[in-house]
């Protein structure tokens, strides 16, 4: 499901930024009480919503975007993908990603002659190669430190 597909006005990045700041110096006493939910209430009609802490973050990640002028997406975990949203996604070349689908890297159905790919599985994936590379890099460091190359 797409939520968001139009441009930003500086309206809306400045409404945004208005009510993150606002949010942030309000979230602050939320930690510190330690709530389990998190009420919020509208000026005209005096209308509360009770928000969980983890809906009031994505909310709070939603507006940090639209302040910075950026659109959104938001899209269900079981929701299918092509090949070309998956390469946006992962900021790579359409044909990578289609070897990395014959390669059985990420799995994916044929519809007709489309590939779809899980936006969970891309997830799943995104995150095993961001493991990879921590790995990855923690070796080069203790070579670095055992090869005294003036690292510290």
């Amino acid at each position: 499901m797409v939520v968001n597909k139009t441009e930003i006005s500086d309206y809306d990045q400045l409404l945004a930024k208005d009510s993150l700041d606002a949010l942030n110096r309000v979230s602050e006493s939320f930690s510190q009480y330690g709530n389990q939910s998190i009420e919020l209430m509208f000026k005209e009609s005096k209308e509360m919503i009770v928000l969980s802490p983890k809906v009031f973050d994505l909310f709070c990640t939603m507006l940090s975007q639209i302040s910075q002028g950026k659109t959104i997406s938001i899209l269900s975990t079981d929701t299918e993908i092509s090949t070309q949203q998956a390469a946006d996604y992962l900021k790579v070349s359409r044909p990578h990603v289609v070897k990395l689908l014959e390669n059985n890297e990420i799995p994916y159905k044929k519809v007709g002659s489309h590939r779809r790919i899980l936006l969970a599985d891309l997830i799943l994936y995104e995150n095993s190669v961001k493991r990879n590379r921590e790995l990855q890099l923690e070796k080069l460091v203790e070579q670095a430190q055992d090869l005294n190359l003036g690292y510290e």
